[in-house]
């Protein structure tokens, strides 16, 4: 049975609480934004200036998907322009003005074929986007959890304007991965900026989160002893097509 836009706005808000809890360090104050895809070309998303670990109801925004992805056609747009744009892709004129990373989250429930969307800016793996070294530890497999939860290959973006020019870049990023990989990312890792986990499920996308945060963990523990050790890529090819690996997969996602 298709789920209503009123079960998946409380799905949505069950997996922003999950990801705002303040011990978990991914997101404090203000910070992250989530959003989630309805079936009616509509989707729900973080109202801007809400605060994930206590969100409810009034912090989120239904918005029209086409005409939001309208606006990423646009050359240029003023700071002015795009607020403007914001408060039309609105459902209801009521609902608070959505968070300006709208745009970046159509993307990624489009392009990116998410049906949940979750960016944080974690602790820990901004310890190592913000660093000279960028996401450049990421691109080494260390230990097989991190292959089967949060994909073979990140999708990294450098630096960009939070907003209209990010969301652009990342609509080309995907599909330069596409060509390169003939699949989707599960992980996006943005420099200098934080994390964004794809999933399918509100719990796939909280399983991306909370693998990247050990990742991340385990990359800076490494360091401290003097290097990490990375899996073979013979190994690391064998994890990510093993059966046993998939079927562990597709049940993790679920929860």
């Amino acid at each position: 049975m298709a789920m209503t836009k009123d079960n998946i706005l409380q799905e949505l808000i069950t997996l922003s609480r999950e990801l705002g809890q303040e011990h978990r360090q991914l997101a404090i104050l203000g910070e992250g934004n989530t959003s989630a895809l309805c079936e009616d070309g509509t989707f729900w998303v973080k109202a801007s200036g809400s605060y994930l670990g206590s969100i409810n109801e009034l912090g989120f925004s239904r918005v029209f998907l086409d005409q939001t992805l309208e606006m990423l056609q646009m050359t240029t747009m003023s700071d002015t322009e795009v607020d403007t744009g914001l408060q039309k892709v609105l459902i209801d004129p009521s609902h608070r003005k959505p968070s300006v990373e709208t745009f970046l989250h159509a993307v990624f429930l489009t392009d990116g074929g998410a049906k949940y969307v979750g960016h944080t800016h974690p602790t820990s793996v901004n310890s190592i986007l913000c660093s000279k070294l960028g996401a450049e530890p990421f691109l080494h497999h260390i230990f097989p959890d991190e292959i089967v939860v949060c994909g073979r290959f990140p999708l990294i973006i450098p630096y960009v304007d939070p907003g209209l020019k990010l969301a652009k870049t990342v609509q080309k990023s995907i599909q330069h991965y596409k060509e390169q990989y003939g699949s989707l990312p599960k992980m996006v890792l943005m420099i200098n900026h934080g994390l964004v986990a794809l999933g399918q499920t509100p719990k796939e996308v909280l399983n991306i989160t909370l693998m990247a945060d050990k990742w991340a963990k385990i990359i800076l523990g490494g360091y401290s002893l003097g290097g990490l050790s990375h899996l073979p890529e013979d190994q690391v090819n064998r994890i990510e097509n093993r059966l046993d690996e998939q079927y562990r997969r597709a049940h993790l996602a679920k929860g």
